[in-house]
């Protein structure tokens, strides 16, 4: 099932995708069918009980590593997002005045939906609620090391859209066997820019997981962006970015 979080008429409703349509599941409006184009698009994520954490791949699949003249990792790169930084489908990403190089990166998205404490790989799937489409924006300007991105390059206010759906982890299991056989495409102005597959991440989601929770406990809400491969380029203020993966829908950016 795919999942939205939507604001109309003044407030903050759940919803599901169905035929073409969004239908509001919670009371008093639950039944209520809007059309995509009536609403306000919100990271598709509930409000977790304590502070959302965000782990976000660098450098997770070598084509990238090689169009940045990196040598492939050895153990996942990571670095640690503010929620701040989330919007939703269709919504504005402000590129900073003066910058010259600000690129997309078309990411899978991991949901965690159980607590997640030293897990083993063949365990990993049955802490996964599902998965969205991440657009992990960086900005080169500000970049000091590709192995350690810093807070202006990675975690700016606006610049980590989200959605347009969650996706159940079991109807991409069920489709697709795991999460691990999608394609990925970023279109920008209508161009095809970038085009990849999850199958050649350096580090799959069983591996993030396993990794992640031999030193620290993963909770429900969590997220893991697990990185993009190569294909990316400059965009500038006016462009729509479309980044879309197999199964997840299209996720749909403005940069203002």
């Amino acid at each position: 099932m795919k999942h939205a979080r939507i604001a109309w008429a003044g407030a903050i409703h759940e919803a599901v995708e169905s035929e073409g349509e969004l239908l509001l599941t919670r009371s008093p409006w639950a039944g209520k069918r809007l059309k995509f184009d009536e609403v306000v698009w919100l990271p598709p994520l509930a409000p977790t009980p304590q502070a959302r954490t965000i782990l976000a791949l660098g450098l997770n699949y070598a084509d990238h590593a090689k169009e940045l003249a990196f040598k492939a990792p050895e153990e996942p790169l990571v670095f640690v997002k503010g929620e701040a930084s989330l919007i939703g489908h269709k919504a504005l990403t402000k590129r900073p005045e003066g910058v010259t190089y600000m690129h997309y990166e078309c990411e899978l998205a991991v949901v965690i939906g159980r607590t997640a404490k030293n897990v083993k790989k063949e365990n990993a799937y049955d802490h996964v609620a599902g998965y969205t489409v991440a657009n992990d924006y960086a900005i080169r300007d500000y970049l000091e090391n590709w192995y350690r991105p810093n807070l202006k390059v990675k975690n700016r206010d606006t610049c980590t859209p989200i959605g347009p759906w969650r996706v159940d982890a079991q109807d991409i299991h069920a489709q697709f066997g795991s999460p691990m056989n999608l394609a990925l495409q970023t279109i920008v102005n209508g161009k095809i820019t970038q085009s990849g597959h999850t199958r050649d991440m350096i580090f799959d989601v069983p591996t993030l997981i396993e990794y992640f929770s031999q030193f620290m406990t993963l909770q429900p809400g969590d997220l893991i962006l697990t990185g993009t491969p190569d294909g990316v380029v400059d965009c500038q203020v006016g462009d729509q970015i479309v980044t879309e993966i197999q199964g997840l829908g299209a996720l749909i950016n403005t940069l203002a």
